[in-house]
């Protein structure tokens, strides 16, 4: 799990231009758009007072580029990128077999950040990314999803809400001593799911809530 929330979203102000922007798969070079993208969204969500050093900390040992690197050699990890070509505007992580706090779920996958650039955020890439994590990890065999969202992110609570996950309870996270209350969301996926193409580049956006 990530903090202070893992898989939050920003603010919901609609985004320029015409075009319905892209989700594909990740590749080795998104590792440095995301671990400049990845920072800015979490500081803009989670520090709305300034930058301490224990969140700077955090931010460079979990959302640099070095970090995404390791993400996308990982063969548990499944990256998925927001684009108006050639600007990365989100994207969603997705850990196959992590397990959640608390009581144990049967083949589970963790949607372990879900971050959209507050720009863009509101025209349905949320949605579309979640999906295309879920189809995922329907495909890999999983048949539970769960995240962590930070409990005063209002916006992303009932986001995930709408969307199908459970709140089933705290799930604390700790940062230098210090300690962030999350909520643990849990989805449980149909049985036989198969991946479907929601998320692909040519599917249309569908409005998230907020």
């Amino acid at each position: 799990m990530s903090a202070p929330g893992g898989s939050g979203l920003p603010g919901s102000v609609a985004g320029p231009g015409t075009t319905t922007p892209s989700v594909r798969p990740a590749g080795p070079d998104d590792a440095l758009c995301l671990g400049v993208l990845a920072p800015r969204v979490f500081l803009e969500t989670y520090a709305p007072e300034g930058v301490r050093p224990a969140l700077a900390r955090e931010v460079l040992a979990t959302l640099s580029p070095a970090a995404f690197d390791a993400a996308l050699a990982d063969p548990a990890s499944r990256l998925f990128v927001a684009e108006h070509a050639p600007h990365r505007v989100g994207f969603v992580h997705l850990v196959l077999g992590a397990v959640p706090p608390g009581p144990p779920l049967a083949h589970p996958a963790e949607v372990l950040r879900l971050y959209v650039q507050a720009p863009q955020a509101g025209a349905g890439l949320g949605t579309r990314l979640l999906a295309r994590a879920e189809a995922a990890a329907a495909a890999a065999g999983a048949r539970h999803v769960w995240l962590t969202a930070w409990v005063g992110n209002l916006r992303a609570r009932a986001f995930y809400a709408a969307r199908g996950y459970a709140d089933r309870g705290a799930a604390d996270h700790w940062i230098e001593g210090e300690r962030f209350e999350n909520r643990l969301f849990v989805k449980a996926l149909p049985a036989g799911a198969v991946a479907d193409r929601t998320g692909d580049a040519d599917a249309p956006a569908r409005t998230p809530a907020a």
